[in-house]
């Protein structure tokens, strides 16, 4: 499992754009994390599934809910990473009005999750591999807070604690 003081892996995210901007196409773009992560304070947090109760219901809102402070605190970005494509990603953002507060990233073949080991194996459930639910504070690339859940828990990865320790 990443470990605090150590940077990110290599890899590339994707993030569904509905409206094209200078240098973003409609659709799906790849997002390089060491080159978005670089001279950035990122709120990251990543969960099991779109849709799924837990993580509509209380990850993302709080996440969403918290963006004036986490940014007030000196977090440039907040991202949410889940093993979904990058369409589902897009679908769950108009869902959970996330637009502008937070970035909802698909790590659709779990590259991301296996690189950073914190896989969770839903197999026996139909879901595949997937993220474990956690949230890390990065500076400029290296993680300086990481906060993993027990296995279906909700108490360590939510936004308030992630607050806490970007004001700390």
């Amino acid at each position: 499992m990443i470990k605090v003081g150590e940077k990110l892996p290599a890899g590339t995210l994707r993030e569904f754009i509905e409206v094209a901007t200078e240098g973003c196409s409609v659709g799906p773009n790849e997002v390089d994390v060491a080159a978005a992560t670089a001279g950035k304070t990122i709120a990251l947090f990543a969960l099991p599934g779109a849709f799924t109760p837990t993580c509509s219901a209380q990850h993302v809102p709080g996440y969403r809910d918290h963006a004036e402070q986490l940014k007030a605190a000196g977090v440039d970005e907040i991202w949410c990473v889940s093993v979904n494509d990058a369409f589902v990603m897009g679908a769950w953002a108009r869902d959970q009005k996330t637009e502008g507060k937070v970035r909802m990233l698909g790590d659709g073949d779990a590259s991301f999750a296996r690189a950073v080991d914190l896989t969770l194996d839903l197999n026996g459930r139909g879901m595949g591999l997937r993220s474990q639910r956690y949230s890390m504070l990065v500076k400029d690339g290296v993680v300086t807070h990481l906060n993993v859940e027990a296995p279906g828990k909700f108490e360590v990865s939510d936004a308030a604690t992630l607050l806490a320790q970007a004001k700390g």
